[in-house]
């Protein structure tokens, strides 16, 4: 049986060909956030998987940026703290941080040191999915804070660029591309 609310948030995402270079097709959730029944539902459906697939979550973690657009009030709704994950140099305090490589050169995350504690379970959300570059270094930035990820959750996944093969935790998917 389908939901049908999932279908409602697949109608709101936005499409534009050739951005943000010519070839790429990019999907938006924006026109999602900017209809406040439509990000309810958005919430709502990530609230119902986070407690069917890991209830015992102690933390939720953002991806800079739309993972804190949507982190946060998922945090708030589970009653959890929200801790962000941001690129160097935007975070104040003792910091972790992690390099990644992206296609055109490398990167750094930072996220506050006290932020997770350990042996913490995390949740991990961001609203894209695409080679898979982020997520891991997400996941890699929360093991060497002693944190567990036990779900990384994502909006939509562009499933042609398998970015799921670098996610070394269960993947949860609300839209499929």
């Amino acid at each position: 049986m389908s939901d049908e609310r999932i279908e409602t948030i697949r109608d709101k995402i936005g499409t534009y060909p050739d951005f943000p270079k010519p070839g790429i097709l990019f999907r938006d959730i924006f026109s999602v956030l900017s209809d406040p029944p439509s990000f309810g539902v958005l919430i709502k459906l990530m609230e119902e998987r986070v407690k069917k697939l890991c209830p015992e979550v102690d933390v939720i973690m953002g991806l800079e940026s739309r993972g804190f657009v949507l982190g946060a009030p998922l945090a708030l709704t589970l009653n959890k703290p929200f801790v962000p994950m941001r690129k160097k140099g935007k975070l104040p305090g003792k910091l972790k941080q992690v390099s990644y490589t992206l296609e055109y050169g490398t990167d750094v995350f930072e996220a506050q040191e006290d932020g997770i504690k350990k042996g913490q379970i995390v949740v991990i959300v961001d609203d894209l999915l695409a080679t898979g570059g982020t997520m891991s270094a997400a996941h890699e930035l929360v093991s060497s804070m002693g944190g567990k990820v036990a779900l990384c959750l994502v909006v939509i996944e562009l499933t042609e660029l398998k970015g799921s093969e670098k996610v070394n935790a269960p993947l949860e998917t609300i839209l499929k591309y």
